[in-house]
């Protein structure tokens, strides 16, 4: 929950007051009519804390068309009447503020709360669907809260929201509309196809397709219900909803066969506790960046129906429920140029340059654009102003243009027409361009990476060695180190005898490194140190990972199809190089390992990658701080390396399914998570007794 901010514009003068409620008043409209705003959601909120706190300070200057109050900023229309006010609701960003807001609400109905719902607040348009005799008969958008647009014709795009419900009831069921991430991508490829401008962002999606009619295509929605109220005839129905408490409600509302947030990770979860309220808010947050839609917070709602009732309403939000913002992972910014890339295995790969932007804690100067086609597809331009999002440790990327703020003067993106690397032709016949020489573009590149502590670890051998090694023609492949002569060594540059002797002891100890430490030196695409680990754990043996079918390899933890067919084709191009490897006499098992039984054969009691009987068996592990003890020469890989020998599966992040953490010196706040969770700590003297048969020999 680190980096939650409640800054606001700051606003010196009338002047400058009036300028902010012009400009907040402009925003809000464009969003409302069509889905597209000249701000991002962040800087309109900050700009509307600015207004009101300008206002509270001068409050013979309000303007009426301050957004200050009003629902929708006062900018959203509509002409159907709602039977009760559509309301928003208020913020808070931080736990003080939220103890703060509890508090006051436990004062104003004269006792404790003991039930609290809690559910994401969903990053869409907010709607109500009403329903006669089971039947949906109208679909309204909130407007300014007291009435809103009807969109019933969008009705049939949208997901979750049946045209009838699974008993003849008659009801107001209210939630959000959205585009999920697939979805998104799906509205903007078709929107594009017909000569549309992609949206920016998939919230400026769902408000534009909602509201638009006679379109060419359709694009597809979902629904996620956040309550539900009774219609003046809806009988026996409306006593029952009114006395049911909030989560019971959500019951109803998905047994009459509605779409709630109830079978996804963040779903509402009703608690005792403001303190558990709290922890359940980390939670949610913590999920945040793999979450299938967006969400901008958190929704924390007193459970009970009497708390409700006893709490009531202001004018523009309920004074029993509160939104717990989190920090914007999106925000607008301009791309300021387009560099072109060469990994390791001739991949050309195209990065944003933008101009750097605070998003979510920290601050963005770079964004992946994925291929050459996905640039073409959104029609990217320097000079644009572009969506930007970025969450948790997720590389930030470039949603799509705002292409509403061009000004005519972009230009568009150049594609490199031979290898930025090389100056060698491309091969552009898939949607990823790769150099024609492949690998041997990168040799340098490849070569270090192999040579790197977290893979074969040879001292000594830094990039400006191994250029010395492929300009000398000495070194094609990481292979290559292993024939080294002592004096084709000596012959070079820089390298006495001392130098030489510890370069080649070092090479030699490689010959050593477990069948995990050669597999990621191979540098295969969609592997790293942790996917290389557990499949060199699963299958034991080099050869049994060479012999393995895509339809094999996706029994290892973590491989779809996809990947299993792009690790099979790599292998079979690789053959040559790990050849030369098993000639030189490297490692090609892994030390524990039990292989996997042959093909049609039933797995016994030890199947490949069994962890039965180890001593971290189906453990989470963390490890954090300085370690002491025999672990204190152990990089944080080896530590990870360990902890999988050992049965477990290590972790980088502390949550409830952390089974233990390893707490060094100076363990920080992974420790107080840890303890908050009530995680098992061990000290690195624990742990590497209870791992001492797993422990490297030298440790």
């Amino acid at each position: 929950m680190e980096g939650m901010t409640n800054s606001a514009v700051v606003l010196a003068d009338p002047a400058s007051y009036a300028a902010a409620v012009e400009e907040a008043a402009q925003a809000a409209a464009a969003y409302y009519a069509t889905g597209e705003s000249t701000l991002d959601d962040d800087a309109y909120d900050r700009l509307a804390r600015g207004i009101a706190a300008y206002e509270q300070e001068h409050p013979q200057e309000v303007l009426p068309t301050s957004p200050t109050g009003k629902v929708a900023g006062g900018a959203a229309v509509g002409d159907v009447p709602h039977t009760v006010p559509m309301l928003s609701l208020d913020n808070v960003f931080s736990a003080e503020q939220f103890a703060t807001w509890t508090a006051s609400l436990e004062r104003r109905i004269g006792r404790p709360v003991t039930a609290w719902s809690v559910e994401p607040k969903l990053d869409g348009l907010a709607v109500a669907a009403r329903y006669r005799e089971g039947r949906l008969e109208r679909l309204i958008t909130r407007g300014d809260g007291t009435a809103g647009e009807d969109v019933s014709h969008a009705s049939g795009t949208v997901v979750g929201l049946p045209e009838r419900l699974a008993e003849p009831v008659t009801i107001e069921i209210r939630g959000e509309i959205l585009m999920t991430t697939a979805q998104f991508e799906q509205a903007n490829a078709t929107r594009t196809e017909h000569g549309g401008a992609p949206f920016a962002n998939a919230r400026n999606g769902a408000a534009g397709t909602l509201r638009a009619k006679d379109r060419a295509y359709t694009v597809e929605m979902t629904f996620f219900a956040y309550g539900a109220l009774p219609l003046p005839d809806s009988g026996e129905l409306a006593a029952e909803l009114a006395e049911l408490p909030h989560s019971q409600v959500l019951g109803r509302v998905a047994d009459l066969g509605v779409h709630t947030a109830g079978d996804t990770e963040v779903a509402p979860r009703t608690v005792a506790a403001v303190e558990e309220a709290q922890a359940r808010v980390e939670e949610v947050a913590a999920l945040r960046a793999s979450l299938p839609f967006g969400i901008d917070g958190i929704v924390i709602k007193a459970d009970l129906a009497a708390d409700q009732r006893d709490a009531g309403v202001g004018t523009r939000a309920p004074r029993w429920a509160i939104a717990y913002k989190l920090p914007a992972v999106e925000k607008v910014t301009r791309l300021l140029g387009v560099e072109w890339n060469v990994g390791r295995t001739g991949i050309i790969a195209p990065r944003a340059v933008l101009e750097p932007v605070e998003i979510d804690g920290s601050t963005v100067g770079y964004a992946t654009l994925h291929n050459p086609a996905d640039i073409t597809r959104r029609d990217l331009r320097i000079g644009d102003h572009v969506m930007v999002y970025k969450a948790g440790d997720i590389i930030p990327r470039i949603e799509a243009p705002v292409a509403h703020l061009r000004t005519g003067d972009e230009q568009p993106v150049v594609f490199p027409e031979a290898c930025p690397q090389c100056g060698s032709e491309i091969d552009t016949s898939e949607q990823r361009w790769r150099c024609v020489r492949g690998r041997d573009c990168r040799v340098v590149a490849s070569v270090s990476y192999a040579a790197g502590r977290d893979q074969l670890d040879i001292e000594g051998l830094g990039t400006t060695r191994v250029v010395q090694l492929v300009d000398a023609g000495l070194v094609a492949d990481f292979a290559d180190l292993f024939t080294l002569e002592r004096e084709q060594l000596l012959s070079l540059d820089r390298m006495g005898e001392t130098s030489t002797d510890n370069l080649l002891a070092a090479i030699d100890a490689a010959r050593t490194q477990p069948l995990s430490r050669v597999f990621c030196a191979l540098g295969v695409r969609g592997t790293g140190r942790s996917m290389s680990r557990r499949i060199a754990r699963y299958f034991a043996e080099m050869d049994r990972i060479r012999a393995a079918d895509a339809e094999e390899l996706q029994r290892v933890d973590g491989i779809g199809k996809e990947k299993a067919a792009a690790v099979v084709a790599e292998l079979a191009e690789l053959a040559p190089l790990i050849e030369k490897l098993i000639a030189a006499g490297l490692t090609m098992t892994e030390p524990g390992a039990t292989p996997p039984p042959p093909p049609g054969e039933e797995a016994g009691e030890e199947t490949a990658g069994s962890t039965e009987g180890a001593p971290l068996a189906g453990m989470t592990v963390v490890v954090t701080g300085a370690m002491t003890g025999v672990l204190e020469k152990l990089s944080r890989n080896q530590m990870n390396e360990l902890i999988e020998r050992a049965g477990g599966k290590s972790s980088s992040s502390v949550s409830k399914r952390t089974a233990m953490l390893v707490a060094g010196e100076k363990a920080g706040s992974k420790r107080t998570k840890a303890e908050d969770l009530g995680v098992r700590i061990a000290t690195p003297e624990e742990f590497a007794e209870m791992v001492g048969e797993f422990l490297p020999v030298d440790a």
